[in-house]
Parts: structure tokens; sequence; C-alpha cells
């Protein structure tokens, strides 16, 4: 109990601190560009034309709705990350107790070992994603409304009823399946490729094999993630497409009959990485911004 009540005041932390980034990138991902690009240079040193980064669009957010508009959406975010890490904590203790395995069980470190591992890990997350998601789902709307300027989803019990009143219980659940389906990638992904690199790149006699483990472990969890991030852009996308919101609506954004063709829409166009960088961020495509009285396409 102890160690639950310390991950969520963690989590909690994290989550405080990590908000505004959250935010942004949600506006990012909807395709909310208010500011026009810049003149500036690439990786490469070669000069291009760049969409404001994290730093431009926090100053616009606060100019417009103060330093607390930074934080739209905190309450049920927060609500959430409680919530599911009592509920994952709670699902890994009884897969350990009832001994969940997907094979014959191995030695620790072994490929049988990663994979039950694995399986527990992935039954827990995707039972706290299950019970969190319609509080993730009202803190996308929260944020979202900041591109219509509306105050539909204000407090978190008045979103609950608003989105039963409009949507019923599958309201709830928008974009629930993509998210899923990338968190379960991203975790086999990043598992199985540590346990390769660990195993037959890494010399356990040599010292520090614990630190360098860990940080292939955290190498691989950053490109795991990179590789399912279009999971990600989809399920924030469905999530308030279609809800009454600007941001969801056209002519502002195409409204999906389900996530496949919202998948299919942004890979036709190119943009299946959109707000995955907040810092060098190039263009969208089929956007047109006014720069220096001309049209850049």
């Amino acid at each position: 109990m102890a160690d639950t009540c310390g991950q969520v005041l963690l989590g909690s932390g994290l989550t405080v601190l990590s908000h505004p980034l959250m935010y942004i990138k949600v506006l990012v991902q909807v395709g909310h560009e208010p500011l026009p690009p810049t003149l500036g240079r690439n990786m490469f040193g070669r000069q291009v034309y760049q969409l404001p980064g994290l730093f431009a669009y926090a100053k616009h957010i606060i100019k417009i709705d103060g330093k607390s508009g930074l934080f739209k959406g905190l309450a049920p975010r927060l609500c959430a990350g409680t919530i599911g890490t009592i509920v994952h904590s709670k699902v890994l203790q009884k897969c350990q107790e009832e001994k969940i395995e997907m094979v014959k069980s191995g030695q620790d470190g072994s490929l049988q070992h990663i994979v039950n591992e694995t399986t527990k890990e992935m039954i827990a997350r995707s039972c706290a994603t299950i019970f969190t998601h319609p509080l993730h789902v009202i803190t996308l709307r929260c944020m979202v409304q900041f591109i219509g300027r509306e105050a539909k989803y204000c407090g978190v019990f008045d979103s609950i009823v608003t989105i039963y009143r409009e949507e019923g219980m599958l309201g709830f659940f928008a974009g629930l399946i993509p998210r899923l389906l990338g968190d379960a990638l991203s975790l086999w992904i990043c598992n199985i490729l540590a346990h390769f690199i660990n195993t037959y790149t890494i010399d356990d006699s040599t010292s520090h094999t614990g630190e360098i483990k860990n940080c292939s472990q955290a190498v691989t969890g950053f490109f795991a993630s990179m590789l399912t991030y279009p999971f990600v852009l989809v399920s924030n996308l469905m999530a308030v497409n279609n809800c009454g919101l600007a941001g969801g609506l056209p002519p502002y954004a195409a409204i999906y009959p389900n996530w496949l063709h919202c998948w299919g829409h942004l890979s036709r166009e190119g943009n299946m990485s959109r707000g995955n960088s907040l810092f060098f961020r190039k263009l969208p495509v089929g956007k047109m911004y006014a720069i220096e009285q001309k049209r850049f396409f």
C-alpha cells in the first residue's frame, strides 16, 4: 500500500510538471497552428521555414489565457493517473498471485521469463487504460476547447454528464482501440528488443553491466514509442472527433467513421508524425500560411 501511495504521489508530481507539454502537444496533434512559420535552420544548417516550437506556442497560450491556461485539463488527468496507478498495481499483483504465463516459465532474464513478465504487464496496463480512458477523453476535450474558445467541458462531473447525454457510453471510449494497440505494441517491442540487446551484445563480465542494461531499456523504450506514435495520434484525434467542439468538426477537421478511416486519411496526407516533435517542426502537408504577404505551401 505504501509503495502504491508513493507511486501515486510521484506520478502526480510528474503529471503537473509535464502537463503544459502535453497540452501543447495535443493542440499540435489536432492541427491547431495559430502562429505563422518563421525562417530558421534545420539540423544540417540549411535555411527552412519552420513552425514555432514549444516555447513560442506556450507564450501564445499564456498571452490569451494567462499562465493558468497551460494547465487546462489537469484535474481529470490527475484523477486518471491516480486511478490508473491503483488499478495497475492491483491487477499486476493479482497476475503474480495467479501465476499467469504464456509459455513455460524460465530463468530470470530468459526469453520465456521476458514473455511471461511482459504479458502480465500488458494485462495490468490494459486494465488501467480501460478504467481511466473516460477521464483521458475528458482531459483531451478540455484542452481542445482552446481552439474554439468553448466552455462545454468544465468540471469532471459536468463533463461526464455532457458526454453521456450526447454520446452515450460509447463516447467515454472514443479512441480506446488504437490506444490499447499502441500501448501493447510499444511494450512488446521495448521488452523483446531490450532482451536481445542485453543477451547478445552486452558482456555480463564487464563492470557497470546493470547500468548499461538500464540504458538499453531506455533506448529501446524511446525507439518503441517512436514506432507506435501513430497509434497515439489517431487515438487522440478520435477522442475529440465530432464531439461538438470546433477542433473536432469541419471545416477545421474531417469527421471519421472509425479510427481506421482516420489512420488512412493521415497516412495519405503524410501527417502520421504530426505533433511528435515540438522543437523542430516542419510545415504540415496541405496547410497554407501567410509569410511576408505571400502564400507558402
